[in-house]
């Protein structure tokens, strides 16, 4: 039996998609929020998730952001945004695909066995360099020729995401949105920080680096 979650803020729509997924064999949660989404995912992450982008705390993008950081489950977006903008934006941040309101049951439903069909991605490698520095993502640990290099938790929520990433650019709007929450977005003077102390870390010159790079203005890249 797969586990669905889906997320609106509509009681009529949430009642509506339980009453047709669980008819289906389906187990399904449901969740009004961003928060409780976040919440749901952190606590049960589902086989698959239905999200809506109108939601009343948190834009929907943001929250497919956050869900990125941490599972890779197909998200189907279920909305009445029609604009393409809109539809970039969702799958720019990792939805699979995107249904607009008004909707047919039976096509979402068929979306739905469509995603869950997918085979899931390779795990990436658990270990990874960084010039002299071995990277160990299993055991949370990083050595150089100096020895034990020691990150904080959120030096090694940042480092994971670029990793997960290698020579793409993450933009910086994304990595606060995962790292620190929707509500941070704007405070790009975190990551100045932050970078400025990986660096001090894991680059042999950290004025001039060759592994973390900072694209001005848009976010940061893993170079190889």
């Amino acid at each position: 039996m797969s586990h669905i979650l889906v997320v609106d803020d509509e009681p009529a729509l949430l009642r509506t998609l339980r009453i047709n997924l669980q008819a289906r064999q389906y187990s399904v949660l449901t969740a009004a929020t961003g928060q409780e989404a976040l919440d749901s995912v952190g606590q049960a992450p589902p086989d698959a998730i239905v999200l809506d982008l109108g939601l009343p705390d948190f834009d929907g993008v943001d929250v497919i952001h956050g869900i990125r950081s941490t599972l890779t489950v197909p998200i189907i977006v279920l909305t009445g945004r029609a604009d393409i903008d809109d539809k970039l934006r969702a799958f720019d941040a990792g939805a699979d695909d995107y249904v607009t309101k008004p909707f047919v049951v039976d096509e979402l439903l068929a979306r739905l066995r469509a995603v869950l069909r997918r085979p899931a991605p390779p795990a990436p490698d658990p270990s990874v360099r960084i010039g002299p520095y071995e990277v160990d993502l299993d055991a949370g640990t990083i050595t150089g020729p100096g020895g034990p290099v020691r990150l904080t938790p959120t030096e090694w929520k940042i480092l994971t995401l670029l990793l997960a990433n290698p020579g793409r650019l993450v933009p910086g709007r994304q990595i606060l949105t995962e790292v620190w929450g929707p509500a941070q977005e704007g405070r790009g003077n975190y990551l100045r920080v932050y970078f400025a102390s990986m660096r001090r870390k894991l680059e042999p010159d950290p004025a001039r680096p060759r592994h973390l790079i900072t694209e001005p203005g848009i976010g940061y890249r893993f170079q190889p």
